[in-house]
């Protein structure tokens, strides 16, 4: 309801929810003419499809999605400091979801995932983003490659994070535009979007096991990023 993007059709409370919690969105509900239904919490968890739904689900529009040229519009050729997630092949909800919220809290103006061979933005993805995917700006692309085609176009590095990378992740200039490629859980980077990319990099590790998951390796890549962008802007 916060972030308004969606459209809302109607909310679903738990009758067995606190009444002081039920008068809260209840008064929300009101105030914005959202209809709202008092069922059992075996109907929310019939209507959320999860058990893991804290007594409350709502029927809503869609997932709103950004149009590639319109971001390209928005962020490319004039744009110093845009920085993009790019969401190769990640079919694991949780850690889409994790991306997600990992890529709203540093700033990231979008986030490119493939239709194919990858999570949509779905209610179970939207749960392990904790919200964070309705402030997202995402765009489902179809040709991942063109998609990097056009953003080298339009001044873009590509930065992939791969395990077999050259570059340790720390040594790669994160300033300008930059858009970050992140691998399935499985494969990682697809050969074709790899030979596409500028850079790879990987991060350094010195314990006894030398994976990260996908979802916790992003999350490292993107604060770092972050990191550089906030020590430039420090500088006189």
């Amino acid at each position: 309801m916060r972030a308004g993007r969606r459209k809302i059709h109607e909310i679903y409370v738990s009758r067995e929810q606190p009444a002081k919690r039920i008068e809260r969105i209840a008064h929300q509900a009101r105030r914005l003419d959202i209809p709202l239904t008092s069922v059992t919490r075996e109907e929310i968890r019939r209507i959320s499809d999860t058990p893991h739904h804290q007594d409350i689900a709502a029927r809503t529009s869609p997932c709103p999605l950004m149009d590639f040229g319109s971001l390209l519009k928005k962020y490319g050729r004039y744009s110093e400091d845009a920085f993009l997630l790019i969401i190769d092949s990640i079919e694991d909800p949780q850690n889409l979801g994790a991306l997600v919220r990992t890529a709203v809290c540093t700033g990231v103006a979008g986030i490119l995932i493939p239709r194919d061979r990858s999570a949509a933005p779905t209610p179970a993805v939207s749960r392990a983003s904790a919200g964070a995917l309705e402030h997202a700006r995402l765009c489902m692309i179809t040709n991942l490659a063109n998609c990097m085609k056009d953003l080298k176009k339009n001044h873009f590095w590509i930065i992939g994070l791969d395990q077999q990378g050259n570059d340790p992740l720390y040594d790669i200039d994160m300033n300008g535009p930059r858009a970050l490629v992140i691998g399935g859980e499985d494969r990682g980077i697809r050969p074709l979007v790899k030979r596409h990319c500028d850079f790879l990099c990987h991060i350094p590790q010195t314990g006894a096991i030398n994976s990260l998951n996908a979802s916790v390796a992003g999350g490292i890549a993107m604060y770092e990023a972050l990191r550089q962008r906030m020590q430039k802007k420090k500088k006189p």
